[in-house]
């Protein structure tokens, strides 16, 4: 385990010293070789032959038909998300959706309340249509840390009105909305270093973490955790309450959400299940600030799998009466969320047996639960897609 001391500002010496600033990821068809991508086209073109010349059994054509359009749709997605994370076709989508953003939500998506503990001040800061970044202030000492910067412009105008120096961006993942303001904020910031995995491709990335590596801003100390699933390199952040004599707080990014959970682009059911049983493993206390504002479309998930659920009614109400006004939903706390987070509730029976046959104890309960998670996020795929 490590650790990253970030110096204090000087106007008057030179970028400090450390791992070399990482290059943009790659854009090139790095894992869609021209082979690879003919195979493909021609397996495309004789299940479009085969449809044209099918039996004459309507349900063998409906069959391949089916076989068809689902393979399609997988292939198809796989190309779409290799040239969102791979190319400059997805930095160009990333630019569309900020601005648009920026037109219909001048003043943000929703209304954010800063949290002050002891010295610390967390600020939810409205991106895009639905991302939050945030600011990690330590207010002696006048230091911030920025978490997802997607929109540098919003950060840089909290940045001002708050009056500190931003010295460190933590990044949690590749993906264009939680990395698009890197480049800009850490050119503004001539001492700002770039925090992320090295196995993500994070854009404009010098410093390099690992799982537990430690970074320390004035009286902030903040942990990275690796979990895996949404991205291969995705890290969430754990600032210790401690120090402040606080709770400690969790940056999860696309990890998990209030009631939900990211879907797992880069990985598996059971590499997914590991990332939510790490966060699983944190303090009942510990304040969950995720990247994005879904609680009432996931709460009415978490309703069609567990209706009976009170502790989910009661934060839906909540949350419905927040959400008339615009007004942010989080922090929610990770008790809160063990309570009605279906993603976090794969070793409940009562959530086994709703979702009906097929799922139950084995005796790999890890494998049990991974079905579970799997099921229950092609569930909310449909849910959502109605």
């Amino acid at each position: 385990m490590g650790a990253w001391a970030v110096p204090l500002p000087s106007n008057a010496r030179p970028r400090p010293h450390g791992p070399l600033r990482a290059p943009a990821p790659s854009m090139a068809w790095q894992s869609w070789p021209a082979a690879f991508l003919w195979v493909a086209s021609c397996g495309l073109l004789l299940l479009v032959l085969a449809l044209v010349l099918s039996p004459r059994s309507c349900r063998a054509r409906r069959t391949l038909r089916g076989l068809f359009m689902a393979r399609s749709k997988r292939l198809f997605f796989r190309i779409g998300y290799s040239l969102y994370t791979r190319t400059w076709l997805g930095y160009l989508f990333y630019r569309q959706q900020l601005r648009r953003a920026r037109n219909r939500y001048p003043k943000g998506h929703s209304r954010t309340q800063p949290r002050l503990f002891n010295g610390v001040k967390v600020l939810p800061i409205p991106v895009l249509s639905d991302n939050y970044s945030y600011l990690i202030i330590d207010t002696q000492a006048r230091l911030a840390v920025a978490v997802d910067p997607s929109d540098p412009q919003a950060v840089q105008a909290s940045i001002e009105k708050e009056g500190v120096t931003l010295v460190a961006i933590l990044c949690t993942h590749k993906h264009w909305d939680h990395s698009g303001g890197n480049r800009d904020l850490s050119r503004r910031h001539q001492d700002c270093r770039v925090y992320g995995s090295p196995q993500d491709g994070i854009p404009h990335l010098t410093h390099p973490l690992c799982h537990q590596e430690v970074v320390s801003v004035g009286r902030l100390q903040i942990r990275a955790l690796a979990t895996p699933g949404h991205t291969q390199g995705h890290l969430v952040y754990l600032l210790d309450g401690e120090p402040y004599k606080g709770p400690s707080c969790l940056f999860s990014g696309d990890l998990l959400f209030l009631s939900g959970c990211g879907r797992t682009f880069e990985g598996t059911a059971e590499t997914m299940l590991s990332s939510l049983d790490t966060v699983l493993g944190l303090g009942d206390d510990t304040l969950l600030w995720p990247g994005h504002e879904y609680a009432e479309e996931n709460l009415g998930f978490a309703g069609v799998v567990e209706p009976e659920n009170l502790a989910r009614e009661r934060k839906m109400q909540w949350v419905q009466r927040q959400r008339m006004e615009r007004r942010s939903t989080c922090p929610s706390t990770l008790g809160e969320e063990r309570s009605y987070n279906p993603f976090l509730r794969t070793h409940c029976l009562v959530l086994q047996e709703a979702l009906g046959p097929g799922i139950g104890p084995t005796e790999d309960d890890d494998y049990s639960r991974a079905q579970l998670l799997e099921k229950l996020r092609r569930l909310k795929d449909l849910h959502k897609s109605k």
